[in-house]
């Protein structure tokens, strides 16, 4: 039985080779290392030549997306012709923080939807704050793609994201207590598009919650998704384990 872990941030472990030895251990054989600009990029593609199991991915968050031009693009799309590179994000919109104005978060969000397009690779979308904004873009530029909501965040739009066969993300903090609707959001999800993932170093699921998130504990964001929907341990690494290979090309090794 073995877990994907579908989306976290290596390079911001303390020692990325020991996460991953460890994810192993808890048999979580694969793991997605999310880049968020071009060095964290650079750095994604650089683990997944390092280490099995390890897959890459290029893109420019929207906390940075003021940052965007021409050449940035170019070198995310250079990045992105890797082997090793199995889709384009995060980016995406998020109002929370508002690092970067929203007018650029727009323009970069749609220049990654077209370059996910030509590449021909899925997109991994971040949304906080931002969601009737992000699913109206996406149905406007990005019919035609494979999406993956990361750390899905929208319960109320769980149901329009099943009809446009978007696959859910759930992260660690579907285990927290007051996260109710996300475990409903969880139940309700096509099987088909069901993932599961860590974001570590971010959203450490119960029991650890208060450390550094590791992709080994992406075993305890299972287990809740298990629960919300009535299946055994057995039962969630097949179903999110298929879909994450299906999402990102993988191979039954990987």
């Amino acid at each position: 039985m073995t877990l994907i872990d579908s989306h976290c941030h290596l390079e911001m472990l303390d020692d990325a080779g020991w996460a991953v030895e460890q994810a192993r251990a808890a048999g979580v054989k694969t793991i997605v290392s999310i880049g968020i600009d071009v060095a964290s990029s650079r750095l994604a593609i650089g683990f997944a030549e390092l280490f099995e199991g390890v897959y890459a991915t290029v893109a420019l968050h929207p906390h940075d997306a003021g940052s965007l031009d021409d050449t940035l693009l170019g070198e995310l799309e250079e990045l992105a012709a890797h082997p090793r590179v199995v889709a384009i994000g995060e980016c995406g919109l998020d109002f929370y923080r508002d690092l970067s104005p929203r007018d650029a978060q727009r323009r970069a969000f749609s220049a990654q939807i077209e370059l996910a397009r030509r590449v021909g690779l899925p997109l991994v979308v971040h949304v906080r704050e931002a969601g009737e904004e992000a699913m109206a873009q996406l149905a406007d530029e990005a019919s035609d793609l494979t999406v993956v909501m990361h750390c899905f965040s929208l319960p109320q739009h769980v149901d329009e994201c099943n009809a446009r066969g978007y696959y859910a993300s759930f992260a660690g903090n579907v285990t927290y207590k007051n996260a109710g609707d996300l475990r409903a959001a969880a139940a309700r999800v096509r099987e088909d598009r069901l993932l599961v993932e860590t974001d570590a170093p971010f959203l450490s699921p119960v029991p650890n919650r208060g450390a550094s998130n590791v992709p080994a504990w992406v075993v305890h964001t299972a287990a809740a998704i298990g629960d919300a929907r009535g299946w055994d341990a057995a039962r969630v690494a097949a179903v999110t384990t298929a879909n994450a290979r299906r999402v990102f090309g993988l191979t039954a090794s990987g």
